[in-house]
């Protein structure tokens, strides 16, 4: 399958500066960021690693559209999001970026084929629905309906969901949370392929240091802060990791 997003290795998807998120509930101010500098290249998978309240999910939903920083710049291939309208975010997400989430969002009464044509219908260059589905190892379950597939099975629909518009770009929040080690790993290598064969820049969030050893980079988050980047020299294989 040929590459869709063929950037140099070396060229920055997204960039950070001083990204800072600060929720206001009545009296309470919470710091869920505090001055994140970062980069995204084009190709590599990144693991976004670190305890529930670390910051991870905010700073997924700012990279991808879905929430806005209070102070600092982030910016998607030189275009600072940061000044973006509501409009312009919205056609950043339809074009640019596939989310994956914990919890599949699938549409009961649809097909496996049907879920994921609900958004090739609405994108400018889609895969074939078919095609998505044999990526993610589903050729054979797509007239299936989501209560005839298993939790795994499911979230690789949303996977093939999320690839099927070509995004530059996908981000996952936690895809197997909700899984066991098993189920989860086929999941994993579901993202693999897709960031291998597709050159999709890939994000990842986890808690799960073991999952982190399939990334390219291991990007470590606490109290709102990077705490430490390393880059895996040697990744492992979805199906060498246990937990």
């Amino acid at each position: 399958m040929t590459n869709i997003n063929n950037k140099p290795a070396n060229q920055i998807v997204f960039q950070t500066r001083g990204l800072t998120k600060v929720y206001v509930m009545g009296e309470v101010s919470v710091h869920a960021l505090r001055g994140i500098d970062m980069e995204l290249f084009a190709g590599e998978f990144v693991a976004l690693l670190g305890p529930s309240g670390s910051g991870k999910s905010t700073l997924l939903n700012i990279l991808g559209g879905l929430d806005t920083a209070t102070i600092g710049h982030v910016s998607y291939l030189g275009w600072d999001l940061t000044m973006a309208t509501e409009k312009e975010l919205t056609e950043f997400r339809r074009r640019h970026v596939g989310f994956v989430f914990q919890f599949y969002n699938l549409i009961p009464s649809l097909t496996a084929l049907e879920n994921v044509a609900v958004i090739t219908e609405i994108s400018k260059t889609p895969m074939r629905p078919e095609d998505a589905l044999a990526l993610v190892g589903l050729g054979d379950r797509m007239n299936h309906f989501p209560s005839q597939l298993s939790g795994g099975e499911q979230q690789r629909v949303a996977i093939a969901r999320a690839i099927a518009k070509n995004p530059a770009v996908l981000l996952c929040d936690e895809p197997t949370g909700a899984l066991d080690s098993a189920t989860g790993i086929l999941v994993l290598e579901a993202l693999e392929k897709v960031n291998r064969e597709l050159g999709t820049t890939t994000a990842i969030i986890t808690h799960n240091a073991v999952i982190a050893d399939m990334a390219d980079r291991v990007i470590r988050l606490s109290d709102g802060h990077i705490a430490n980047v390393r880059r895996n020299e040697t990744k492992r294989r979805p199906a060498e990791l246990h937990w």
